[in-house]
C-alpha cells in the first residue's frame, strides 16, 4: 500500500522530507505520494517539524 510506503521512505532517510523528495525517493507519482500523506496526517502517523516537511510520528 501507497502509505506503508511513504512510512517506510521517511523512516529510512532519518530526517523531515518534502513530499516531492518522497516522491522522488520512493519512485511513486507526487500525487499518489500527496493522497498517502493526506490519510497519514488524519491517521497521526506523520508529523511536521517545519512547514512543508514531514517525518513519521514518534
Amino acid at each position: 500500500m501507497s502509505t506503508e510506503k511513504v512510512l517506510q521512505t521517511l523512516a529510512a532517510s532519518g530526517k523531515p522530507m518534502k513530499a516531492g523528495e518522497i516522491a522522488d525517493a520512493s519512485g511513486m507519482d507526487k500525487k499518489e505520494v500527496d493522497k498517502a500523506m493526506k490519510q497519514l496526517k488524519a491517521e497521526g502517523k506523520i508529523v511536521s517539524p517545519k512547514r512543508c516537511f514531514w517525518e513519521p510520528n514518534r
